[in-house]
């Protein structure tokens, strides 16, 4: 890498960025579809909300977490 001239650098990243999903590009989307479900008013949108959980888990001893949220 310290061998490297900046053009070098900036060719690999196109590169990289071409083939695969980076990384803030991957999170934009997943917070897209989960305002996308809330706007809908879906269930999963409205577990979002809540901060339940989204897949059926059980709630009644578990997810201590969101019980923890209601409670205050």
């Amino acid at each position: 890498m310290n061998e490297l001239t900046k053009s070098q650098i900036d060719q690999m990243e196109q590169m990289s960025c071409q083939d695969h999903v980076v990384h803030w590009e991957l999170k934009r989307g997943e917070r897209a579809d989960i305002e996308r479900f809330i706007s809908l008013s879906r269930y999963r949108g409205i577990r979002h909300q809540d901060g339940s959980p989204l897949r059926g888990q059980r709630t009644h001893t578990n997810a201590r977490t969101c019980r923890k949220q209601i409670r205050k």
